[in-house]
């Protein structure tokens, strides 16, 4: 989920460090469309013969890449597993915007690279690492009110990268989460594993990764049918609630599954829905976001069944009352690499609740 923080100012580079980074001998070129930048030819020749520049089309700009990255900023947690993921803590020089702790396999990884804020950072303490290429989950973060809008890294001649899976199929033109033009698939997922690999001249680590991911979708489903079983997905507030809807990360899991999640007539990525009318949808298990930030009312997973099991709509649920919860962090709930760890665990307790046939 991403636009869940509240608006924060975006303070323009100082001029002696837009100088700084312009000059760094890390310093990758980035093109925009037409009017972009384009690779030098000394950074050409230093490329040959190593699979760059590698050129992308991504999110609507052309991104050029002349050699792997040895200075990254990865502005969201999903974004910065994938790379601590592919081996790669050595060349980041910073993470942001963590909703959750750390992959438990990443800990002494992700404890090499320092957090720049546990929220959106400032562009002046992004700059401060004097990077060479930034990466993100949500188009967001490379917005206004996020970090810095994409074109102010292009200026200063660093490359950036948006997950696909917030724009591909996505229209993200509202005020909300964005509308699901198209469902979301694993592939999109994948396929962000794989640049991110090819921008760092290491594809066969990202193939190594998706074959892992694909081999725990396949064990996590083997002999799955879990029938008329149906789910809903609640990421944050109690007062307001973010639920999902049919066509992003939790309709992946939903899908993969073969089970209904009860707000499937709605594309809005996590539209706002009353608790009368989730109350009415009466779903026989409830999947949970368990956050650790404190952004919003009931973040936690306990907060949330606490409020579920007090509050006089909720608490005669069917899945309130036998206490079918399912807890994902919220990683999982998003498109990235947790998505597996979502279609694991709910996989897993549709068949600890009797849901399987």
């Amino acid at each position: 989920m991403s636009r869940d923080a509240e608006d924060s100012s975006v303070p323009l580079a100082h001029p002696a460090r837009s100088a700084v980074v312009l000059m760094a001998g890390a310093v990758l070129l980035a093109g925009c469309g037409a009017g972009g930048t384009t690779a030098s030819p000394e950074a050409k020749r230093a490329g040959a013969g190593t699979g760059y520049p590698v050129r992308l089309d991504n999110c609507g700009q052309r991104v050029e890449i002349d050699r792997a990255p040895r200075r990254a900023v990865a502005l969201d947690q999903g974004s910065a597993e994938i790379l601590l993921s592919l081996g790669l803590a050595d060349r980041m020089v910073g993470t942001a915007t963590w909703t959750d702790p750390v992959l438990k396999d990443l800990e002494k990884a992700n404890a090499q690279v320092p957090r720049l804020a546990d929220r959106y950072p400032s562009f002046e303490k992004v700059l401060d690492t004097e990077p060479d290429f930034a990466s993100a989950s949500f188009l967001y973060t490379l917005g206004k009110g996020g970090v810095a809008p994409r074109e102010q890294f292009s200026k200063l001649g660093v490359p950036t990268y948006l997950s696909p899976a917030d724009c591909a199929g996505k229209d993200n033109s509202g005020d909300g989460d964005g509308v699901r033009t198209e469902p979301l698939t694993m592939e999109t997922v994948y396929g962000e594993i794989r640049d991110l690999a090819r921008i760092f001249g290491v594809p066969e680590r990202g193939e190594k990764l998706v074959g892992e991911l694909e081999a725990r979708v396949s064990k996590a489903t083997t002999g799955a049918d879990f029938g008329d079983a149906s789910v809903l997905y609640w990421f944050s507030d109690s007062q307001g609630p973010y639920m999902a809807g049919c066509c992003g990360a939790p309709g992946i899991v939903s899908k993969t599954l073969g089970v209904k999640n009860v707000f499937d007539d709605t594309k809005e990525e996590w539209p706002q829905i009353n608790w009368e009318t989730v109350a009415d949808r009466d779903p026989d298990v409830l999947v949970i976001a368990d956050l650790t930030r404190k952004a919003q009312s009931a973040e936690s997973a306990a907060k949330k069944i606490e409020f579920l099991e007090s509050h006089p709509v909720t608490r005669n649920m069917t899945a309130v009352k036998k206490k079918r919860y399912v807890i994902l962090s919220g990683q999982a709930m998003n498109p990235t690499i947790r998505t597996v760890e979502g279609i694991e665990k709910v996989a897993a307790a549709l068949r600890t609740y009797g849901l399987a046939k």
